[in-house]
């Protein structure tokens, strides 16, 4: 047994009759456009966690862009804080575009117009640190800004500096192709340095939060992304556990344009996971911005959570979402799925977006794992089972990390019993669990060398509560209505 320090979470074999937690923490692992952001080498923003709360604090501490393709990042920031469903964060994104790296072999030269002293570029890749004029100094003669709303690089000419007519400027630009699946997954160098996804360990002990949804829209198509994702996901820091949301990916890149290819590709791919939810195809909103439908999926998560006091009960599917369409890629020619071929995605462990009910919803209850007609853990059917758990387990932990060390009497571990019970029967009172939900420290898993060690464990049984999936009435015609046109029903 490997040795323990800690209050510890695991999610153990379902036990199934008849059968063959913390608050929401979303991280996004991707690009920001951090080469619009002053002094962007020394702000401690990249391959570091940065909480954003509100559209203009991610414009102030990470840039923003429209070019969603380039800047991954600004997506989620646009589903989170600027959503006409409503808008929910805050939300950890963790940037690996580094401006003195990912860059241009050669500066780029512009003749740029200027009027009373005034001067723009449109460019949403230049590096504002690298803006230059040939015997002129920032600071002293001009001053370099970003105009977010409009995309346009603004120079200024300072008091006793002209800058008038066409002047040449010198800068740089963000070269996006060094950037790779590797980047993204990130490591841990023998000197603690953390860079992308493994930055996740960062974000407990800076900002004292668990880690529990994790996407990287417009990179966790790529397999090998979406393997680390889920790898990167379990026992962050040593404990916590958090649930991966990845996407399938459209005509543009894999040709992925029917539901018959996507649950190929899910299945050849191994996109099987039951800690992840996988989303096809992707929405467009009303203002023509396409969205991957694990941003979606994420922000409606923590919409629905956020009803519930943070408690992770409920799935997000067949909740409203900002969308007006379908989307499944460029020189696509499929014109749309009904809620009847969704069914046929969600089948196969597949969410999606449909127009429903006079909205337009997310839908699909399921896990990765799920496949309709074959034998599975049935923790792993419906995502908000798999979520809940993991609630369970990291709660515990959190809420027992204080006694670690304290002397382990009979007091402390009744304590603990009865803790996690009232939480357990909280859970069941609101709806969370179903039954009788229990916590035990049984003989048979506290052996006499484990408890000489100082190693204790409390089983705990659980039903989390099922989504009501489907409903079905079933009418009969039957005659014996007619005998009201003779005055009676005998």
């Amino acid at each position: 047994m490997a040795y323990k320090h800690g209050t510890y979470g695991e999610l153990t074999a379902s036990k199934v009759r008849n059968a063959a937690s913390t608050d929401t923490v979303a991280v996004y692992v991707g690009t920001a456009p951090v080469n619009l952001i002053r002094g962007f080498g020394t702000a401690g923003i990249i391959n570091k966690p940065i909480k954003v709360s509100n559209f203009g604090e991610a414009q102030a501490l990470l840039g923003y862009a429209k070019d969603w393709d380039t800047y991954t990042l600004c997506e989620a920031v646009a589903q989170h804080f600027d959503n006409s469903v409503g808008n929910v964060g805050p939300i950890y994104l963790i940037n690996v575009l580094d401006p003195s790296t990912h860059k241009a072999g050669s500066a780029t030269s512009a003749s740029v117009a200027f009027n009373n002293g005034r001067g723009e570029i449109a460019s949403e890749k230049i590096i504002l640190d690298t803006i230059s004029i040939t015997d002129k100094t920032e600071g002293t003669h001009y001053t370099v800004s970003y105009d977010f709303d409009r995309g346009v690089a603004i120079i200024e000419a300072m008091a006793g500096t002209t800058l008038t007519g066409s002047v040449t400027v010198t800068y740089y630009e963000v070269l996006t192709t060094g950037i790779t699946a590797s980047t993204i997954l990130g490591s841990t160098s023998a000197a603690g340095v953390r860079t992308g996804l493994a930055a996740m360990d960062l974000i407990y002990p800076t900002y004292n939060v668990i880690p529990n949804l994790v996407a990287a829209p417009g990179w966790s198509h790529l397999p090998a992304v979406y393997t680390g994702m889920v790898a990167a996901s379990q026992k962050i820091n040593g404990h916590w556990d958090a649930f991966v949301l990845a996407d399938i990916p459209l005509v543009d890149s894999s040709a992925v344009d029917t539901i018959a290819k996507a649950v190929t590709w899910k299945s050849t791919n191994g996109y099987t996971s039951e800690r992840s939810k996988v989303c096809w195809p992707q929405v467009k909103d009303g203002a023509g911005r396409i969205f991957h439908l694990s941003t979606v999926c994420a922000a409606t998560m923590m919409r629905v959570d956020a009803d519930h006091d943070g408690i992770p009960y409920e799935s997000p599917s067949n909740k409203q979402i900002m969308a007006v369409s379908q989307y499944f890629g460029a020189g696509a020619t499929n014109q749309g799925i009904d809620q009847y071929d969704a069914n046929g995605l969600n089948e196969k462990g597949i969410t999606t977006a449909v127009f429903w009910a006079g909205q337009w919803k997310l839908w699909g209850p399921h896990t990765a794992a799920y496949i309709f007609g074959t034998s599975m853990d049935a923790r792993a059917v419906f995502d908000n089972s798999l979520r809940m758990l993991m609630h369970i387990t990291n709660g515990f932990q959190l809420r027992n990390a204080d006694r670690i060390d304290d002397p382990m009497d009979l007091n402390l571990r009744e304590s603990i019993i009865n803790g996690e019970q009232q939480i357990l029967d909280s859970y069941a009172g609101r709806g969370a669990l179903l039954g009788t939900p229990t916590v035990e420290f049984v003989e048979s898993e506290n052996s006499s060398s484990g408890v000489a060690s100082g190693d204790f464990v409390w089983h705990i049984n659980a039903t989390p509560t099922v989504p009501f999936k489907s409903g079905t009435a079933r009418v009969t015609y039957t005659d014996e209505g007619f005998k009201a046109y003779f005055g009676g029903e005998d």
